[in-house]
């Protein structure tokens, strides 16, 4: 399915369920990618209703038309509590001008005036024009939980980081893994600290999850929500968790002198951020240095407007 960004597309997967189809995420709230779901399903899916829609994390490219099938349907949503809750929250917030403290997180992690001032221009509840309005209720995805779809059972896996509770299904017969973003073979999905919860730790989440995975076959097939289907899975964990132990250590060396969020751009990627790119870098930046601070290989410089942190 198409998506209107630098990452130009997702995959959603159907799973036959006999007289109806099951489908894993569903692409943003957007006319045209509505029109490829009703093509789709009038012509190469056989005409045949969808009975499911499971949804593996709130973001709007997973979860954006979620309720728009829901109620063409007429079946509920499922998902895990804390993704559903998320989104609620999220697509209920519509005021229109951004809130001081968001403001300031940026400003706090070393942006400079340039950059912070525009924010005060800017529309703040943006979520919600992504994502078509929610069912009332969902039904609730749990660690562990076995669906059965056609047959085959799926076992859920849940992972954390990405988004709070990401739920990944694994065929344990088939070895099969539908990853959403869990899992990718080519990227590295975003683990980010956001003005929502500005202490947070998502990349001891991520890392901590990473090693949950293992407990599928090495040999699955890993179905990814971005780029292609891939086997070697237990390889591309070792490779996403060296990944980040590698900018860890690289950024704990940077920090022999106070440094904020924005100056370590230069330390954990490969090319000078944009500024189109600035709050998902400076997310990112967080999520490393907080992972550092709270197992005490940095400490964080009292200071009433900027954040730096310095090698403990």
């Amino acid at each position: 399915m198409p998506l209107p960004f630098s990452l130009d597309h997702i995959n959603l997967w159907l799973l036959d369920d006999g007289a109806s189809w099951a489908v894993v995420d569903t692409g943003v709230a957007l006319t045209a990618l509505k029109d490829h779901w009703r093509s789709a399903l009038a012509g190469p899916l056989a005409g045949k209703p969808v009975g499911r829609v499971i949804v593996t994390h709130y973001h709007p490219d997973h979860l954006g038309l979620a309720g728009w099938l829901c109620r063409k349907y007429g079946v509920p949503l499922e998902m895990a509590r804390a993704e559903y809750l998320l989104a609620r929250t999220l697509t209920s917030d519509v005021r229109p001008a951004w809130p001081e403290e968001a403001i300031a997180f940026y400003a706090r992690a070393g942006w400079p005036d340039a950059d912070v001032e525009p924010l005060r221009q800017q529309n703040w509840g943006n979520f919600g024009r992504a994502v078509h309005a929610l069912p009332a209720g969902y039904t609730r995805l749990r660690e562990g939980q076995i669906l059965t779809i056609g047959g085959r059972q799926w076992r859920l896996i849940m992972g954390s980081g990405h988004s709070p509770e990401h739920a990944c299904l694994y065929s344990e017969s088939d070895r099969i893994l539908i990853a959403g973003d869990q899992l990718l073979p080519r990227i590295t999905s975003n683990v980010s600290v956001y003005p929502t919860e500005p202490l947070a730790d998502p990349l001891g989440d991520w890392l901590d999850s990473i090693d949950h995975l293992r407990q599928i076959d090495a040999d699955t097939l890993v179905l990814p929500a971005h780029n292609e289907p891939f086997t070697r899975a237990h390889t591309r964990l070792d490779q996403l968790a060296a990944d980040h132990h590698r900018k860890l250590d690289a950024l704990e060396s940077f920090c022999t002198e106070p440094r904020t969020a924005h100056a370590s751009f230069e330390t954990l990627f490969r090319r000078p951020v944009q500024p189109g790119e600035l709050q998902m870098a400076t997310g990112e930046a967080l999520a490393h240095l907080h992972w550092l601070e709270r197992r005490n290989r940095l400490r964080r410089l009292p200071d009433k407007a900027t954040d730096r942190f310095i090698r403990s």
